[in-house]
């Protein structure tokens, strides 16, 4: 694995689609649609941002992170400048999605969402290639990416930005230090999110450890293209921690740990330079 810096905002190697706006195309604009997904008992808001240009387009699944304060929509736009869709979305019970917020309906919804890009009604609507649909999410959105793109063996690549490890939350559990911690972070996090409380999401990621193993999950996913990107100030010792799990299933998985926060506050320029060369590298697209 390789650990690399962050390219900086006046380098002149960053990628024309996050520095400049392509030349419009008449006949097949940009767009953007805004929707209903239904999941499970609930639904979830959505929005797919569709890129200019004839033809078929790579697609992009962008989830957030817990509750999802930090959307990543500059990442939406600069993936869809370099020529691919991008779906984005509320999971149930967040941010007025109907139904109930847990870990385990996010990751249902985040899955319903991968098979809703596969729908011939879909491919159609949106012109998918689905030979490049990319899976990128951020913190808790992370772990979820992980978790759909191990159980489906046609998603082309995965990123994931500042990852959430529940396995690592269950083990700093264990001390009062680490549980107070914890505690601090959900509750400060339920108001947008629906029917979830401390004890419920806590209880869903001690009684399923099976599942809630973001290194687990990776080295499930295999030898298909991996870039993990971590935050000093954030998760990166956690980053680091699973992209090690991962490099036993996956050798050229790559992982980068960026001196910045979990939000990557001051490096917003670089992160998107950094998901749209991943995305070049899995699906080519003229610009």
């Amino acid at each position: 694995m390789s650990l690399a810096g962050p390219l900086s905002a006046k380098d002149p190697a960053i990628h024309p689609a996050v520095s400049s706006d392509p030349a419009p195309d008449a006949a097949y604009p940009a767009g953007m649609n805004a929707f209903v997904l239904p999941s499970g008992d609930g639904a979830m808001n959505a929005v797919m941002y569709t890129a200019a240009g004839a033809g078929l387009h790579p697609t992009l699944l962008l989830l957030h992170g817990f509750p999802g304060n930090e959307q990543n929509l500059d990442l939406a736009q600069a993936a869809r400048r370099a020529g691919w869709n991008v779906l984005t979305l509320h999971y149930r019970g967040s941010w007025g999605s109907p139904g109930t917020f847990s870990f385990g309906n996010a990751s249902d919804d985040a899955f319903a969402a991968l098979q809703f890009l596969q729908q011939a009604s879909t491919i159609a609507k949106y012109r998918i290639d689905t030979s490049a649909i990319v899976v990128a999410g951020h913190s808790m959105g992370g772990f979820m990416a992980a978790d759909i793109a191990a159980a489906e063996p046609r998603v082309a690549g995965l990123f994931l930005i500042d990852p959430w490890d529940p396995a690592q939350t269950v083990a700093a559990l264990s001390t009062a230090q680490g549980e107070a911690a914890w505690k601090a972070e959900v509750e400060s996090d339920l108001p947008p999110l629906h029917g979830a409380t401390y004890d419920r999401l806590t209880a869903e990621i001690k009684g399923n450890g099976d599942k809630f193993d973001l290194g687990r999950r990776l080295a499930g996913y295999g030898r298909r293209p991996l870039t993990i990107l971590g935050a000093e100030k954030g998760l990166g010792a956690d980053a680091r921690k699973v992209a090690a799990d991962a490099q036993g299933a996956n050798p050229n998985a790559r992982l980068m740990v960026w001196p910045t926060d979990h939000s990557f506050s001051d490096k917003r320029i670089a992160l998107a330079d950094a998901l749209v060369r991943f995305l070049s590298g899995v699906a080519p697209t003229i610009r």
